[in-house]
């Protein structure tokens, strides 16, 4: 099976072609960096770092660009009400964001531009569009892009663009799809912008939020680069913006393939502070909840359906992980015994493989790709419990499990647990008890292990210590 992708922009699955062999340029869509990262911005995050991990699965070299909005309406809104400067304020989020993703198991991209270094590239974009007669300077001395003057506008998202009324503007950063209108490239400096301010022909001011990511996506992929992702809700207008200045810009094709995953709504219900459900990641791991747990929830759905979080969801996948911990507990003991059962292992692993492989092709299935795997969990665990197993076979299982986790990011299969030593001697101690029959003795330990979350699991060759 090929690589395939549902392409936002023809509104159909396609196989996959990169413009130059076995390379892929992939940008997409960061964080704006005034406040924490909610939930609902880490699905896009983790959707993206699928993608990455998965181009990279398929054997191509990826170079990924992830842009830091460091400079927009509400990064100057919300500065200016701290008190603080602009660089300062902006700096507490970007360290929190990259601190984040550590905490999610998410790849570090290549690249992450900041939008205010790279302000001399956006200059130049918007010169050579008004060169083109396809931006102005409009009677507030701001620089507007002609959606008239570039008629695919609308190819994206797929607006009928029949009727819209030419000449309107719009100066916000975001703005709904009711108001298609000519957007701004360059904003005239007015007095709420405070200190945030540059040079440039059109006069001191500052760049408008689309044109960022188009300066900074050229400038580190081109003009025409394979891939660009990110949440629905930046379809329209932002990634129609770029579309447009990008192309009218360079005369090239901006971007080959657009993805775009769905919402992430708690309790069937939008994410709102309003409504009390609206969650930070650091909220979440305050609660208790591991960032291994998060991703796993996060990512069982495929990115395109809406994703419902729930914490009794958040719950059952704590009880997935534990037992997927305990299967590798169990197979690592296995490389101890005696060598049986390669030639099944390595039927189980070449079909597993190509299960996980076609449902992870299929537009990055990963519902279909973890269900191979908990298939082949299962199927071990049979051979496991038929003492079918043992030596360089359970090593081969494992590793395998290690290669399709460089996808998942959360199988964790060398996790090792920190057993705190007093847990290991009363384990001990009641292994003696039972030897001298003191049965009450050997139960009350028992149970003293469990209040403290661990359990002691007897065994034909011993026993083990794993969290409860």
């Amino acid at each position: 099976m090929s690589l395939k992708f549902y392409n936002t922009l023809t509104r159909s699955l396609e196989e996959f072609k990169p413009i130059q062999e076995g390379r892929v340029g992939l940008y997409t869509c960061g964080p704006t960096v005034y406040n924490y990262a909610h939930i609902g911005n880490f699905r896009a995050y983790i959707f993206e770092d699928i993608l990455r991990r998965t181009l990279k699965f398929c054997g191509y070299d990826v170079t990924q660009v992830m842009n830091l909005t460091d400079v927009d309406d509400k990064t100057i809104r919300d500065s200016r009400e701290k008190g603080m400067g602009l660089d300062s304020f902006t700096s507490v989020y970007k360290k929190a964001f990259f601190d984040d993703i550590e905490t999610l198991n998410i790849e570090k991209a290549e690249h992450y531009p900041e939008a205010t270094k790279h302000i001399q590239g956006m200059i130049k974009i918007i010169e050579s569009l008004i060169d083109k007669g396809v931006a102005y300077i409009g009677d507030d001395s701001s620089v507007y892009f002609s959606i008239e003057k570039f008629p695919s506008y609308g190819c994206l998202a797929h607006i009928d663009m029949s009727g819209q009324r030419a000449g309107a503007r719009v100066k916000s950063d975001e703005y709904g799809k009711e108001s298609v209108a000519d957007f701004a490239l360059w904003k005239h400096w007015v007095k709420e912008d405070g200190n945030v301010h540059w040079d440039s022909p059109w006069g001191r001011g500052r760049p408008g939020w689309h044109i960022e990511c188009s300066a900074m996506s050229i400038a580190l992929l081109g003009n025409h680069f394979d891939i660009h992702t990110g949440g629905i809700d930046n379809m329209f207008p932002h990634h129609e913006d770029e579309i447009a200045q990008s192309e009218a810009s360079t005369g090239e094709k901006f971007v080959n393939y657009w993805l775009h995953c769905a919402h992430l709504i708690v309790n069937g219900e939008k994410m709102s502070k309003s409504l009390g459900n609206f969650y930070t990641l650091r909220d979440l791991i305050k609660e208790g909840y591991t960032g291994r747990e998060i991703r796993w929830l996060i990512m069982s759905v495929h990115y395109r359906q809406h994703l419902n979080f729930t914490f009794d969801s958040l719950i059952g996948t704590r009880s997935v992980l534990k037992r997927i911990d305990a299967f590798f507990v169990r197979l690592k003991e296995k490389i101890k015994e005696s060598e049986q059962g390669m030639d099944d292992a390595k039927r189980l692993v070449e079909g597993t493989e190509a299960a996980v492989r076609n449902g992870l092709e299929d537009d990055l299935n990963t519902s279909a790709a973890l269900a191979a795997f908990f298939d082949f969990m299962k199927d071990v665990n049979r051979t496991m419990d038929a003492d079918e197993v043992g030596g360089a076979a359970a090593e081969l299982l494992l590793d395998f499990c290690r290669k399709i986790d460089a996808v998942f990011g959360a199988l964790n299969v060398d996790k090792e647990e920190d057993i705190p030593a007093d847990i290991i001697q009363m384990a001990e101690d009641r292994i003696q008890a039972r030897t001298n029959r003191d049965f009450a003795k050997a139960d009350k330990l028992r149970d003293e292990i469990t209040a403290r979350g661990w359990r002691v699991e007897d065994t034909a060759k011993g026993h083990r210590i794993v969290k409860a």
